[in-house]
């Protein structure tokens, strides 16, 4: 597994884009470590063992190792061994140099060392990164615009019409076909992590400079995150390990963080379904006769994995307040999102047929299940509530307890309406009108076309009723 493969694996496992940065300072270590022969590995372990379960990475800075002397490279070497495969080691060296130079820190950082990925100083051009990105299964990451006042001096120099560190995203991007790179961008200058991440969409990005550097966290999320929520390594090193419970700032970082992807999700599945085709703006007959000015085809999700677990994990967060048993997908556009759901959340799945078969069991409901139990219904979306009743009756048929339907797109046709009046709850990730919204401020639509299915939602509604 690749560097970066094992960051977003672990990433998604421990819901967390904080990495510690373990930088030990003798005067900064609590006195009860100080008296011990391995003070510094003894510290380094105790941070490691508060936090293993809350960060994406650990990032160790070699300056402070390396100003110890010997002793300090030992603790060094034991802190990268305790830590082991289970979480990312990026070595922070903001290495360059030129030929065999160049390969005698990259073997150093990798095969020495063992980290998973470094830092480096992009100064001397490619070819002094190239010995670094011959490491496939290896992280790199550029210095691009860090998080110092004197990173003003150079880095916003113009350099043939643009800013030098956008010239060196640019060269980022064309640096590596293995995907093995990434950027350095300090919290302390969101709009320039604005900038680099127009030019780099899909890369990670380390970020250091969010607290004792009084960097925005908030600003730089908002500026550095991916659609998918993820593509940023948020660095905290005194803020975690200087703290009197360090477990609970990396925790209370680790939420911080997560409040403002939280607040994402909406939006980056809404611009997902538009460019995945799944969302679409014409001319369209419906199933009633009716022409729409919308089309939603949510059947596409299956092609689109990354999107799919995402919408997977907008439904998990929905689940977590609901008490259940199992979940049941309606046939057919809702099987793969119940599936994904199955395997994101562990909980077990059932769904009812459309046609029961003729011969073989002959059964109604597919899956394992006992009368009594409480089963959510998942579906795409919901106009009326007449397809959820047809779902439901053979699931309430076969002594199953059902309370509440999950969708991702209510239509806002009175399906909510239809479902309460039989007390049924429904809890959708979005109305078509946030959708609308999401859309408009991001420029996918413009003000007619929302106004026009708007308009023509509301006089569907009045048709209907």
């Amino acid at each position: 597994m690749g560097f970066f493969q094992q960051l977003e694996e672990v990433t998604l496992r421990n819901q967390s884009l904080v990495c510690v940065g373990l930088d030990p300072q003798m005067e900064h270590i609590p006195e009860r470590f100080r008296g011990r022969p391995d003070a510094v590995f003894a510290f380094n372990r105790y941070i490691i063992d508060q936090t293993r379960d809350l960060v994406c990475a650990y990032k160790p800075n070699f300056a402070f190792y390396e100003a110890l002397g010997l002793e300090g490279l030992q603790a060094l070497q034991r802190t990268i061994d305790y830590i082991g495969g289970a979480v990312p080691v990026i070595l922070d060296v903001k290495r360059g140099d030129i030929g065999s130079t160049a390969e005698a820190y990259a073997r150093a950082a990798f095969e020495v060392w063992g980290a998973g990925a470094v830092t480096v100083n992009p100064y001397l051009g490619a070819d002094s990164l190239e010995p670094f990105l011959r490491y496939r299964d290896k992280g790199v990451f550029v210095l691009c615009h860090t998080s110092n006042p004197g990173a003003e001096q150079l880095q916003m120099l113009s350099c043939e019409g643009k800013p030098l560190f956008e010239r060196v995203a640019e060269m980022v991007a064309g640096l590596s076909p293995a995907n093995n790179v990434g950027v350095v961008v300090g919290a302390t200058y969101p709009d320039r992590l604005k900038a680099v991440r127009k030019i780099l969409p899909q890369a990670w990005v380390l970020l250091p400079g969010v607290g004792a550097q009084g960097g925005d966290l908030e600003a730089s999320l908002d500026a550095g995150l991916r659609p998918d929520g993820l593509g940023l390594i948020v660095n905290s090193s005194r803020g975690i390990i200087g703290a009197p419970d360090p477990r609970q700032a990396a925790l209370e970082l680790r939420e911080r963080i997560n409040a403002r992807r939280g607040s994402l999700p909406a939006e980056r599945i809404a611009l997902g379904l538009f460019d995945a085709g799944c969302v679409r703006f014409g001319e369209f007959t419906l199933k009633s006769g009716l022409v729409s000015p919308i089309y939603i085809d949510l059947r596409r999700l299956a092609s689109y994995p990354r999107l799919l677990d995402e919408v997977a994990g907008a439904y998990a967060h929905l689940l977590e307040k609901l008490t259940f048993d199992r979940i049941a997908g309606i046939p057919y556009a809702a099987l793969p999102i119940a599936t994904a759901v199955s395997l994101r959340t562990g909980r077990p799945m059932i769904y009812p047929r459309k046609e029961v078969k003729e011969y073989g069991t002959r059964q109604a409901i597919e899956g394992e299940y006992r009368a009594g139990e409480r089963v959510v219904v998942l579906d795409d979306l919901i106009t009326t509530g007449a397809s959820k009743f047809e779902a439901i009756q053979p699931l309430t048929d076969a002594g199953l307890v059902v309370e509440d339907v999950v969708v991702l797109i209510d239509r806002q046709s009175g399906g909510r309406e239809d479902l309460a009046a039989r007390g049924v709850r429904l809890h959708a990730v979005l109305t078509l009108t946030q959708m609308l919204d999401i859309l408009l401020r991001h420029g996918r639509i413009d003000a007619g076309e929302r106004q026009k299915v708007l308009t023509w939602l509301n006089s569907s509604r009045l048709t209907s009723a």
